[in-house]
């Protein structure tokens, strides 16, 4: 029984953009499982909004296309959840960055930046991150979020990943080793920065809250460099 191939759209009206079957080639050659329906997936969820010609076919423009590609290689190669891709897209004015330098800024931490003050209470937190009561109360005990005063940005982004790895059977106590290593590296960063950081001076604690969030970003993404070297390993073809 053969597969029927997927239905493609008619060419583009103009040189300026592509067809969605045009894009998918044009990918083809770095990712190579890429295909129509998955392209419509990600327009999907709202990672990419091609223009629609008035019978509904779709039009890619170079940065549509650029886009895509960026998508693809932090989701292939950093193995960032399309939900952080998508925020983070949607918080940058320009698609025209590396997937590299993306998945820094993505990991950077904006120190220097007003701490949110939007607290939620814990029924507003259930309610945005579908947790149980159950699952936030072991990731308080295990250290993972602090509910003093209620629950800050931070913690909401903590419980929704922690309910995301719950469904595959990942518990609260799993994830303690996450917390652990984030001490040691927040350790080692006072330390380094530990004199300009409580200097009395404003423009040398300002220089060094940016030394920080640059330590911080670089300390990240070698962290995930590494988890993404040991995961290559598990995916080698079978010999």
């Amino acid at each position: 029984m053969t597969t029927a191939p997927e239905r493609t759209e008619s060419p583009a009206q103009d040189n300026a953009t592509l067809s969605i079957g045009a894009v998918c080639d044009a990918l083809k050659a770095d990712f190579p499982s890429i295909s129509i329906s998955k392209i419509r997936y990600l327009e999907d969820q709202k990672l990419v909004s091609p223009k629609r010609t008035p019978g509904g076919y779709r039009l890619f423009s170079p940065d549509d296309l650029e886009r895509l590609r960026t998508i693809l290689r932090l989701q292939r190669d950093e193995f960032l959840p399309l939900r952080v891709i998508r925020q983070e897209l949607e918080s940058h004015a320009s698609v025209s960055f590396s997937a590299a330098s993306q998945a820094k800024q993505i990991k950077r931490a904006r120190l220097s930046e007003p701490a949110p003050s939007r607290r939620y209470n814990l029924d507003e937190l259930l309610e945005r991150t579908g947790a149980s009561t159950v699952l936030v109360r072991e990731l308080e005990e295990y250290g993972l979020i602090n509910t003093d005063g209620g629950f800050d940005e931070v913690a909401l982004e903590v419980v929704q990943s922690a309910a995301e790895l719950a469904q595959y059977g990942v518990q609260p106590r799993h994830l303690r080793l996450f917390r652990t290593a984030a001490e040691r590296e927040a350790g080692l960063l006072e330390q380094l920065l530990a004199s300009g950081l409580r200097s009395r001076n404003p423009d040398r604690r300002t220089e060094a809250f940016a030394v920080l969030e640059e330590l911080a970003g670089l300390v990240s993404h070698l962290r995930h460099l590494m988890l993404v070297a040991e995961l290559r390993s598990l995916v080698q073809p079978v010999t």
